[in-house]
């Protein structure tokens, strides 16, 4: 029973952003789990290595590439028409793109405001809405939708990504009122401080490392690694009456005060 309830072995899964960082991780713990999964990324070049990698470890029928801009819609059908129609029926879909940009909101450009809010809300939808449309008529499908504790807590200089994780929470449970009744479960992982390329910096600034310690109950930082679980229990059948849902993965971040 068990292994039927998280068994994903050959269901085609896209992880948008997945050329490194937390996209990466997911895609490879997917890969791991025996999904067939299709990289996506708007840098050719980082794209294709990570699929380089992929391929030696996976084998190149179970891993496949597919570059183009999120943000852009007829990009984005073109691409899931690619994956359906060269690859397979889309069966599982993490919608993990995403930039950040810090500044003190009386210094925010509005250019920036915008490029954070397309990149990292507006993609979700493009993207989710595309593949439900393939998903609906077939009646299954995943959406992973990667929100943040920027959900739900806010710090200064990073506006538009806390309006934009905020507005995945709200983007999820939207999909959930329109497309659960046609058997898709669209839920969205919520990370906390992870340790990655993107965050070395903020790891190495001592005051604050020490604030993330002192904040976090579980007293670390998290890993990609810690985020792989809960995609793969998001991705199987072991979530089937699970819709809408934030699941937060912070080390206990936002339940204390």
């Amino acid at each position: 029973m068990a292994s039927t309830l998280f068994d994903i072995d050959g269901r085609v899964a896209l992880v948008t952003g997945s050329s490194r960082g937390i996209g990466r991780a997911i895609a490879d713990g997917l890969a791991e789990a025996g999904a067939i999964v299709v990289l996506n990324g708007v840098n050719a070049e980082r794209l294709a290595e990570t699929h380089a990698d992929f391929v030696a470890r996976f084998g190149a029928d179970r891993v496949f590439a597919r570059a183009f801009d999120v943000t852009d819609a007829d990009a984005v059908a073109a691409g899931i028409a690619w994956v359906e129609e060269t690859v397979g029926p889309l069966r599982i879909l993490v919608n993990n793109a995403g930039v950040q940009h810090r500044v003190p909101m009386l210094d925010l450009d509005v250019a920036d405001w915008e490029r954070v809010l397309k990149t990292n809300l507006t993609s979700a939808f493009l993207v989710g809405r595309e593949a439900a449309r393939h998903m609906i008529p077939r009646g299954e499908g995943k959406i992973i939708n990667i929100a943040s504790v920027q959900t739900d807590l806010a710090r200064p200089t990073i506006a538009p990504y806390t309006v934009s994780k905020g507005g995945i929470r709200n983007l999820t449970r939207a999909m959930t009122a329109e497309w659960a009744e046609h058997g898709l479960q669209i839920n969205a992982i919520a990370p906390g401080y992870i340790h990655t390329e993107m965050t070395q910096n903020l790891v190495d600034d001592e005051k604050f490392n020490s604030w993330i310690l002192g904040r976090t109950p579980a007293h670390r930082w998290g890993t990609i690694e810690d985020l792989v679980g809960p995609a793969l229990w998001l991705a199987g059948d072991g979530s089937k009456f699970v819709n809408g849902q934030v699941v937060f993965i912070d080390g206990g971040m936002t339940v204390v005060v």
